[in-house]
């Protein structure tokens, strides 16, 4: 049995505006309140695990401990099959750079890597998105949403962000990166993730 959210606010274990965003407009109906690691002066704590769950569990029980309040906090990635599930917990680091993030260089190696491996089309993968809800108590609950599709080039899209314009969801001809945002906000590996979220805390 799932553990409702009885408590009426909330930290959101992120740094990312859109994010908190995204989670704030979410749970307005429901009269929580939202507030974020910048709300709370949280740093980021070091993401030492090889799974969604370990990272995303990582944050969200820094940040119960540090504030006493319910903390949530999400990993996500891309998972592409012919490559045995990478980038995985390393999507965003195969985009970093002495400059910051650049994604296009990740496409590009995602593309040439599975090119390298001669994968057959299509070439299978996978967003996901773990949620963690952890209470200062110790306890968690865990959502996972995923989003199947394909690996597609060239880059399609300037919508969107990340690995958006090379991966086209299943029994879509658009990739995300050509996808209105709110479009894809309804069918996201996120979107299944929060689906699950308020069924289990708030249905």
């Amino acid at each position: 049995m799932t553990r409702r959210l009885e408590e009426r606010e909330i930290v959101v274990a992120t740094h990312n505006k859109g994010k908190l965003e995204e989670i704030t407009a979410l749970l307005e109906p429901f009269g929580v309140r939202v507030t974020s690691n910048d709300d709370h002066g949280l740093p980021e704590p070091d993401e030492t695990e090889e799974t969604f769950i370990g990272n995303a569990r990582i944050k969200a029980h820094a940040a119960t401990k540090a504030t006493g309040l319910p903390a949530l906090a999400d990993d996500s990635g891309i998972e592409i099959e012919a490559l045995g599930g990478r980038p995985g917990v390393h999507t965003a680091d195969w985009a970093e750079t002495p400059n910051g993030r650049d994604f296009v260089m990740a496409m590009e190696r995602a593309w040439s890597e599975l090119e390298a491996v001669d994968a057959p089309s299509p070439r299978q993968a996978r967003f996901c998105c773990t949620l963690v809800l952890a209470w200062p108590d110790g306890h968690d609950e865990v959502f996972e949403g995923r989003m199947d599709g394909q690996i597609v080039w060239p880059m399609r899209g300037d919508q969107g962000h990340g690995y958006d314009p090379i991966f086209q969801p299943d029994g879509y001809t658009q990739t995300f990166g050509e996808m209105d945002r709110w479009e894809k906000n309804k069918i996201s590996h996120r979107a299944d993730a929060f689906a699950k979220f308020v069924k289990g805390c708030f249905g």
